[in-house]
Parts: C-alpha cells; sequence; structure tokens
C-alpha cells in the first residue's frame, strides 16, 4: 500500500517544487498587488481588482487555454520567450506559471485583509519621525501584515498543489516533466487495477496540505506572542 513507484515519487517531488516555486514568485507581486488595492485610489483600481480575480471566475480549463494561446510556441509571450531560449509551454516551469496564476488571487485576498487592518495612524507616526514611505512600508506595515502573508502563501501553496485543470490544457500531463499529484491521481483512475496508487497520492496530498496549514498556525501563534511582547 505504502510502496511508491518511480512515477509516483516523481510526481509528489514535482508537485511540492511547483507549488514552491509559484508561491515564491508570486509573493512579491502579490504584496504590490494587494498593498496598492488596499491603500491606494488610482484609475482602474476597479478592473485590476477584476483581473486579479478572475481566475477564481473562469473555468481552470479556460484559463489554462488562454495560457496555451499566449506562451505557447505559436503565442506572442511564447516567440517572444524563445527569442531568449525559454519555453514554459508543456515544461514544468509552465505547471509554476499556472499554479501561480490560479493562487494569486487567493494570496492577494489573503494580504489585502491584513494591510486594510492596519491603522494607518501607526504609519503617519513612522512618517514624522523622519522614515521614506518604503522604510515605513518595511519596518511598519510588512510586519503587521505578517500573520496576513504567512496565510496567503499557504493558501497559495496549496492551491498550487492542488491545481489540475489549468495545469493540464496549459503543459499535458508528461510523467517526469509535468505530472503534477492531482494529473497523477487522473492518469492512475484511468488505469484498471491502478486505484491503490491513486489512493496512495491522495493520502500524501492530504498530508502535505495539512502540513502546510499546521506550520502557517504555529508561525501565526509565535509570531503574535513575539508583537504582543514588543
Amino acid at each position: 500500500m505504502l510502496g511508491f513507484g518511480p512515477d509516483e515519487i516523481q510526481a509528489i517531488l514535482l508537485s511540492v517544487k511547483v507549488g514552491f516555486w509559484a508561491m515564491t514568485l508570486s509573493l512579491p507581486l502579490g504584496i504590490l498587488t494587494a498593498y496598492a488595492l488596499a491603500r491606494w485610489n488610482f484609475p482602474g483600481k476597479s478592473l485590476l481588482n477584476g483581473l486579479v480575480h478572475l481566475p477564481l471566475i473562469l473555468p481552470p480549463v479556460v484559463t489554462g487555454y488562454l495560457l496555451l494561446l499566449l506562451f505557447g510556441p505559436a503565442g506572442p509571450m511564447g516567440r517572444l520567450l524563445a527569442n531568449f531560449g525559454i519555453s514554459v509551454a508543456f515544461k514544468w516551469t509552465g505547471a509554476v506559471l499556472a499554479a501561480a496564476i490560479m493562487g494569486f488571487p487567493l494570496l492577494v485576498r489573503a494580504l489585502r485583509l491584513s494591510f486594510e487592518l492596519i491603522d494607518p495612524k501607526l504609519e503617519r507616526a513612522a512618517s514624522t519621525l523622519g522614515a521614506s514611505p518604503f522604510w515605513v512600508f518595511c519596518t511598519v506595515t510588512l510586519p503587521l501584515a505578517l500573520p496576513g502573508v504567512i496565510a496567503g502563501m499557504v493558501l497559495a501553496f496549496a492551491k498550487a498543489m492542488g491545481e489540475f485543470g489549468a495545469t493540464i490544457t496549459f503543459v499535458a500531463n508528461i510523467p517526469g516533466e509535468t505530472q503534477t499529484l492531482p494529473s497523477a491521481i487522473y492518469a492512475f483512475l484511468q488505469v484498471p487495477g491502478a486505484e491503490t496508487a491513486a489512493i496512495r497520492l491522495v493520502i500524501i496530498s492530504v498530508l502535505i496540505s495539512f502540513a502546510a496549514l499546521l506550520l502557517s498556525e504555529a508561525l501565526n501563534r509565535r509570531l503574535a506572542k513575539r508583537l504582543a511582547a514588543t
């Protein structure tokens, strides 16, 4: 029951890798976007908010197809990247891109709520002491928003780990290259007698997601104690 085959191990490791890089690479843009939506007023703010949350509304297959049109070999972004020897369609890096886009709305929502809960008076007080806006953000705003940052990272990682529709449409289901846990589970379910392998991967998916949630809770409790002590 617990004897994982090579394809299963590859799917597990690739899923963790895709989840990690999707979360990490989308974090800086997620912080900037969430802060802009929470604190700034600018033309097109509603449009930006709609675009950010569009992947939550669109069917994942549609998102994957749009990525294929844009970043595929014949797409405008695909041809542009090809000039630099970069290809993401049908590659694990494409799985990272698809997972990052699907998890981005969840990351931004958690971060935006965290920024909105911070009292602007604290930031203004730091500004009156001579701190630049960037320094105020780094030393006051971001530390106070860390619980939201952690929550957003966990949500983005979990979404990336479970992403299926956009990923399989954009990068297919290639063992060892783009076959993540959901894709591997789907593939095993199509093979008679392979239900045991699918169940093993389901259990691993649950354990990894649960471990991420537990880690998030532990970090948030430790952070809350540290903030209370200061």
